[in-house]
């Protein structure tokens, strides 16, 4: 086991390390980023959390005795209308959800419209540019949808976009170095939401219970039998999550253009 004690680590680069169970004391993390973390389990006792910005998945988060990930969840409902429909418990909850989305990224493509389309490839703090995001999304309902659900063994284009943990799969296109214009992109995504409203038009409470049929190639995600409630979810959750992405980094790109 290795052990570092009275050394000085400033500015290392930790990537695919595994540091479970690892024992932190009299630790300076001053500035340090985390990206893709499992924090899972962890203990934290007489720390000082000043200035930390914390964002993902928050479930029994515990400060000072006080769970706050109930919290936290009121408030971004309360925060951003429509956020608590995407947790429906059925196939008519689903279309509501999707009329929401449908509804909210307009106003966001119209804003990314009004910048230099140069900066529309520029990356905000490591994260991916807003068309990147598009891409991904592509990428997303190909995966969850065109493949999982539908059964096409390869329903990708070639701008689709995987996340950056997934491995490299021979049969799934990775083109990161692609710069697309905006309207190729949203080409592509009108496409791609037209599936999922046409997928969520038929779906029935009987459909939603039920499982997929897998397909037999080789790709993402893996050639099983998934629930369907589980591939719509995934779908709502990175349509969500990704626009509220675009919408903060599309507000620092607006401020330095000025």
């Amino acid at each position: 086991m290795a052990d570092f004690t009275h050394e000085d680590l400033s500015g290392a680069r930790f990537e695919d390390v595994y540091l479970t169970g690892a024992d932190f004391h009299n630790v300076d993390l001053t500035g340090a980023h985390f990206r893709l973390v499992d924090l899972t389990g962890v203990t934290i006792r007489g720390a000082d959390l000043v200035d930390v910005d914390i964002s993902g998945q928050i479930k029994n988060l515990t400060i000072n005795g006080v769970d706050v990930a109930p919290l936290v969840e009121a408030e971004l409902d309360r925060r951003y209308p429509g956020r608590a429909k995407m947790r429906p418990s059925d196939a008519a909850g689903y279309r509501e959800a999707w009329d929401v989305l449908e509804g909210l990224w307009p106003q966001t493509v119209a804003r990314a419209r009004r910048l230099d389309p140069e900066s529309l490839h520029r990356r905000v703090n490591g994260e991916w540019s807003f068309i990147e995001t598009l891409r991904h999304l592509v990428f997303a309902t190909d995966a969850w949808v065109n493949r999982a659900i539908l059964g096409q063994p390869s329903p990708w284009d070639p701008l689709d976009l995987p996340h950056d943990e997934m491995p490299d799969e021979p049969s799934v296109p990775r083109d990161r170095a692609a710069r697309p214009s905006l309207d190729q992109v949203l080409a592509l995504r009108a496409d791609r939401m037209a599936t999922v409203r046409s997928v969520l038009a038929g779906l029935t409470d009987e459909e939603l219970a039920g499982v997929t049929r897998p397909v037999t190639e080789p790709g993402y995600p893996e050639p099983e039998s998934f629930p369907v409630r589980r591939c719509l979810r995934a779908i709502l959750n990175e349509e969500w999550e990704h626009r509220l992405y675009a919408e903060r980094d599309l507000d620092v790109l607006a401020r330095e253009s000025g």
